[in-house]
């Protein structure tokens, strides 16, 4: 059983510091093996030069990672990341960001998920990364 928009809202509200909750990060959906999640613009979030950081994306891109394995077991679990590697592939500026995370494999004790980072309003991705936790409840 997935989850709904406002379980998942909830597990974001619940379970991630304040600082991961002041990028804002909204879920835009859920599904069986894969969540979305919206990084809105804030110039706050922008490096020199005016370019979404990569810290700030590499942390959505975390936090996907999280709501698409609860989506994905019915329910928040406890989980740890063991593994993050993210290419950057093009500035985002002055637009928001969907943070797509899908599960490429769901095991009992660990999840591999692969995110996708796309400006809104681009086709191209701006970012990708792949994610592995480790599932400890």
């Amino acid at each position: 059983m997935t989850l709904s928009l406002a379980a998942a809202d909830k597990v974001l509200s619940d379970n991630f510091a304040p600082w991961v909750l002041d990028l804002g990060l909204s879920v835009a959906e859920t599904g069986e093996r894969h969540a979305v999640l919206r990084l809105p613009w804030s110039d706050r979030l922008a490096r020199e030069g005016g370019a979404l950081s990569g810290q700030a994306l590499m942390a959505a891109a975390d936090t996907a990672t999280v709501i698409a394995v609860s989506s994905a077991r019915g329910g928040f679990v406890p989980m740890t990341t063991v593994q993050q590697s993210t290419t950057f592939q093009r500035a985002v500026t002055d637009a928001d960001v969907l943070v797509e995370a899908r599960i490429s494999k769901l095991g009992k004790r660990m999840a591999f998920v692969e995110i996708t980072m796309t400006a809104e309003g681009e086709e191209e991705p701006a970012a990708r990364a792949s994610t592995v936790y480790a599932l400890l409840g």
